[in-house]
């Protein structure tokens, strides 16, 4: 079969949606498959089939829709700058994608809601489509807006109703729907209407070849000497509660000072993260080492891995630790309860509480046993639930069911 990946977002992205969409791609193609990978442009000033360096800029595509989407006819989507510029981008993917060519394809599996809506509007009939969703917009855009305006109605707002109806249309114009943990599912079923027998739960694997490759490859960071180290890979994004992080790591500091911590990844919010790491006397504690390709080997020097995120679904970071045998605490939020369980292969406290985060690291600080214990219970579950083959057979099975569907629809192919 030849196959396309699509997503909305950026290729190459800082997320785990660019590296789901490898380890899928270098799967299939050593089953024999052909496959193309479809997404924004770094710059976001197009869309581009990345292995073929074909792309098509929005610029070419604007001018057109400005006339279609203007003010005047479409006064409540030109209400909000955010709304407007999602639909415009939108659009240009839709034409995009029918001027890069989708006929060419046996079936397209897309990476979230937006790109899903889009490629079902321009895809040929006959052609199957399986959607991924792998987090919700409408919430992440909930809670950046709650952060910059706590006063805001926010389900009154245009940019809530705007995803909140994408969530909803993406989830339901594929033949087949697919995320990776109940909490996704119950959220899509009870926030935005999604039919429950449209979401199938599909947990992702790690393809544990390549990530102990990298383990053995080693890194040029060493662990300092007698210091225990905490380590948070995570983008530097609201959602990921690096400042919940830092607020514990503040009060953990005038409890004991046997550990470091390293932050890795980038983002937007880095300059007021390490602002905030100085101005609560964090400095030597704390390691911003930016984006990084060992992450596996940085996991192997470290003591406890910590997500502190306000929404997450089936995180790599996770299983990557697990894999490691580290220790995880993580918040409540989203998925990550179904991939960690609290006492026994780490510990979970509620979103957004600093003082239970600074207790529990404290206690893994404290508790060697203990702390090894659960990073041992975490490496034997990860172990069996994380197997990239066994991810690999579900989703062809999918990816049957979406093919049997359209052809019963259309006839054969």
């Amino acid at each position: 079969m030849k196959i396309l990946l699509a997503t909305y977002w950026l290729l190459p992205h800082l997320g785990g949606v660019w590296p789901y969409m490898n380890q899928i791609k270098q799967k299939l193609e050593a089953m024999g498959h052909s496959v193309d990978l479809m997404g924004h442009t770094p710059d976001f000033s197009g869309f581009h089939i990345v292995n073929e360096n074909r792309a098509l800029a929005k610029d070419l595509l604007t001018p057109l829709l400005y006339t279609k989407i203007d003010a005047a006819s479409y006064p409540t989507l030109n209400a909000d700058r955010w709304v407007y510029e999602t639909e415009n981008a939108r659009y240009c993917m839709e034409l995009a994608a029918a001027y890069l060519g989708l006929d060419q394809y046996d079936l397209i599996h897309t990476q979230d809601v937006i790109s899903t809506r889009a490629l079902s509007r321009v895809k040929p009939k006959k052609t199957p489509l399986i959607a991924n969703i792998h987090g919700s917009i409408a919430r992440e855009v909930m809670l950046a807006v709650y952060h910059q305006n706590a006063n805001s109605e926010l389900r009154q707002l245009p940019i809530w109703n705007y995803y909140k109806t994408m969530e909803y249309f993406g989830a339901t114009s594929a033949d087949v729907t697919l995320t990776s943990t109940y909490w996704m599912k119950n959220l899509m079923v009870q926030e935005y209407g999604v039919p429950a027998h449209k979401i199938n739960v599909f947990q992702y694997g790690l393809d544990m070849n390549e990530f102990w490759r990298i383990y053995q490859a080693g890194t040029p960071v060493q662990k300092p000497l007698g210091k225990k180290v905490i380590i948070c890979p995570a983008r530097l994004v609201f959602i990921k509660g690096i400042e919940v992080l830092l607020s514990a790591l503040g009060k953990l500091k005038h409890a004991r000072n046997d550990w470091v911590c390293w932050i890795v990844g980038d983002g937007e919010l880095l300059p007021s993260l390490q602002q905030q790491a100085a101005n609560q006397g964090l400095h030597e504690q704390v390691q911003f080492l930016g984006y990084r390709e060992d992450v596996p080997a940085l996991l192997g020097l470290s003591d406890i891995f910590v997500l502190p995120s306000l929404q997450d679904n089936q995180p790599f970071s996770v299983m990557e630790a697990q894999m490691i045998g580290l220790p995880s605490v993580v918040s409540d939020a989203g998925g990550l309860p179904e991939m960690v369980e609290h006492g026994k292969t780490g510990l979970v406290f509620p979103v957004g509480d600093t003082d239970a985060l600074a207790h529990y690291l404290h206690l893994l600080l404290q508790e060697d046993g203990y702390r090894i214990q659960l990073g041992t219970n975490a490496k034997d579950w990860g172990t069996s639930h994380w197997s990239l083959d066994q991810m690999m057979t579900r989703l062809l099975g999918f990816y049957n069911r979406a093919m049997e569907k359209v052809s019963g629809r259309y006839g054969a192919f």
